[in-house]
């Protein structure tokens, strides 16, 4: 491709996007009333979904019976309609057309200018590495992919955890740097990501994540594969640095999220591991029509009063809504994101489902420092997963750059492109790509 054509290609993406957008609106004109009836009925199954999931989160017994029922019968009677009145194949066609603009949207904006990627810098190998392994963290990564054995090939010191005693992590990691290790590293979930993590900072050693973890969110926003954690070594040999934020709670590290409210309240259950699904269903009426849990009242600049559950990340989330946070595009920018979540009614909660991040429900914000008061002495609160009980107020704040992570120089993440897909989709951004001689706004 020429230079001059990979000037144009963003604008025919654009315009590709747009004339698909505007095909699915035809193809729906030619249903006619039945289609138009179609997606009304679309919608209105949508608001029925969301308020019949209000109602079975907010009951016990027959009226959670109800709304499950309600929730369900909903799209099955849009889908019924449909095919009843003739017209599924074109709105289908519809839909189809309406995706595949916003693939091509997503392609305009990326070739129009991928986000800045974190910044990273050449540092030598280091001579020696102790990396903390938990056996037990991820259903067993850490023999499954033999972490143990490569470690130790690559010269590393591993201290593996027992599982059948409580160990400090952190006195472990102190202990490494005293006995003069020059990296630290953890395979294991992102609470003990953390705790090792602020020994590193403290003592100014590079930091290296394994993705041993269940979830690893942690090594997803780094760009590290998740599938395979023993790429996460490579590091050790062929590795850049990254300057990250580490955030603060009270007087404890974390490097994903803080949780308050309701998700805070129902990991404290000992159910909870086992039994996740029922011991929320039976703990959620109660705590989102505030009858159990106490009040809570965030200062975020603004005040945040009484939200049923708020989160707190380091560094702010592309897209943040309560289904699927996504991921953190940059780990460096010296400031938190804050999503409220405040649903009175099955009104609001059908807004949520229609609207997403955009509904009055949610807000969402970024903030330096965030203080959540209580009328409680001490409440409870989830750090990077973990069920804790933290005296009140407390405090949510980052240490700008304090962690120097080591990752390796080619992993997954790190491209651009697949950085691009956690943007928020914009048609307004769009329309500055189609429009000769304007310049994406960042």
């Amino acid at each position: 491709m020429t230079e001059q054509a990979g000037q144009h290609r963003p604008r025919l993406l654009a315009w590709a996007a747009l004339v698909c957008a505007a095909s699915g609106v035809v193809a729906l004109a030619f249903t006619g009333v039945h289609g138009l009836l179609v997606l009304l009925c679309g919608l209105v199954a949508v608001v029925i979904m969301a308020a019949g999931g209000w109602w079975a989160l907010t009951h016990h017994g027959a009226p959670r019976i109800v709304g499950v029922v309600l929730a369900v019968a909903a799209p099955v009677g849009a889908i019924v309609l449909a095919v009843r009145s003739q017209v599924l194949l074109l709105v289908l066609l519809a839909l189809g057309l309406w995706l595949l603009a916003v693939a091509l949207l997503r392609a305009a904006l990326r070739a129009a200018g991928p986000p800045a990627s974190m910044p990273q810098r050449e540092s030598p190998a280091p001579r020696r590495p102790v990396l903390i392994m938990n056996p037990r963290s991820g259903g067993g990564k850490v023999g499954q992919f033999r972490l143990v054995d490569r470690a130790e090939e690559l010269g590393a010191r591993v201290v593996l955890l027992d599982a059948s005693v409580q160990q400090d992590v952190a006195a472990l990691a102190r202990q490494a740097v005293a006995e003069g290790a020059d990296l630290l590293g953890v395979a294991g979930g992102d609470g003990t990501q953390a705790l090792v993590a602020a020994v590193a900072a403290e003592h100014g050693l590079p930091f290296l994540v394994i993705s041993a973890g269940t979830r690893n969110h942690f090594a997803m926003d780094l760009g590290l594969d998740r599938e395979d954690p023993a790429t996460c070594l490579d590091a050790l040999r062929d590795g850049v640095e990254l300057d990250v934020d580490l955030g603060r709670v009270g007087d404890l590290p974390f490097v994903n999220t803080v949780s308050f409210g309701a998700y805070a309240q129902i990991v404290q259950s000992p159910q909870y591991r086992d039994a996740k699904a029922t011991t929320a269903l039976d703990a959620l009426p109660d705590l989102l029509l505030g009858e159990a849990g106490p009040h809570l009242t965030a200062v975020v600049g603004d005040r945040l009063d009484a939200p049923q559950a708020l989160l707190v990340s380091n560094n702010p989330y592309a897209d943040p809504d309560p289904a699927s946070l996504g991921r953190r595009p940059r780990l460096d920018r010296g400031i938190l994101g804050v999503l409220s979540i405040r649903v009175d009614g099955a009104t609001q909660a059908a807004e949520v489902a229609l609207r997403g991040s955009r509904a009055t429900g949610l807000t969402v914000l970024t903030a330096t420092q965030v203080t959540v008061h209580a009328d409680a002495d001490r409440i409870p609160v989830a750090v990077d997963g973990e069920a804790l009980i933290l005296p009140t107020p407390v405090a949510c704040s980052l240490a700008v750059g304090a962690l120097r992570v080591r990752v390796p120089r080619h992993r997954p993440g790190a491209d651009p492109r697949e950085q691009e897909r956690t943007r928020p989709l914009d048609w307004h951004t769009l329309w500055h790509v189609v429009r000769p001689g304007r310049r994406t706004p960042a």
